[in-house]
């Protein structure tokens, strides 16, 4: 189905190099905000840090694919020492394909991470690859957010991955 995740995890941090593995997954295709900090946060959330250099570490390749802008993007990227796609245009699939070209992977050693069904994961499942839902760190104020989060909810995961 297009709006379900292949796994669901509650922090990017509870994704380890074993679940990839058995998952067939050698290259992840990272979203920023809500994933890996809250909204317009230019700082990475407690233990993404680590967690990058972990999966840099156990051979995972990384891309950030972000619908935000490169002055957004770019700082936030350099700091945590990965490529990326800026204005990635989820749920539509050109920054994904931008990004694996990059990478050199097959689709089938691809997974999609982020914290939004309607781009991230719709985004995943119209390109082909694999996808692991994160829970948002923080709900969004806005009148859109509000909605859309409330439209997410009949296919939010039932319960996270315990490989965790």
């Amino acid at each position: 189905m297009l709006f379900r995740a292949t796994a669901a995890v509650y922090r990017v941090s509870r994704i380890t190099p074993e679940m990839l593995r058995k998952m067939g997954v050698k290259g992840l295709l990272l979203d920023i905000d809500n994933t890996l900090t809250t909204h317009d946060n230019p700082v990475p959330a407690e233990n993404v840090e680590e967690w990058i250099a972990s999966m840099k570490a156990a051979g995972i390749q990384l891309r950030l694919v972000s619908n935000n802008h490169p002055p957004r993007v770019e700082p936030f990227a350099k700091l945590l020492g990965i490529d990326f796609i800026a204005e990635g245009k989820k749920p539509l699939t050109s920054g994904f394909s931008r990004a694996q070209k990059s990478m050199g992977l097959a689709k089938e050693e691809l997974a999609v991470v982020g914290d939004q069904i309607y781009t991230d994961i719709l985004g995943a499942n119209l390109y082909g690859v694999k996808s692991i839902y994160v829970e948002p760190m923080e709900l969004e104020k806005t009148a859109f957010f509000k909605f859309k989060r409330f439209m997410e909810k009949p296919f939010l995961p039932k319960k996270y991955n315990t490989e965790e």
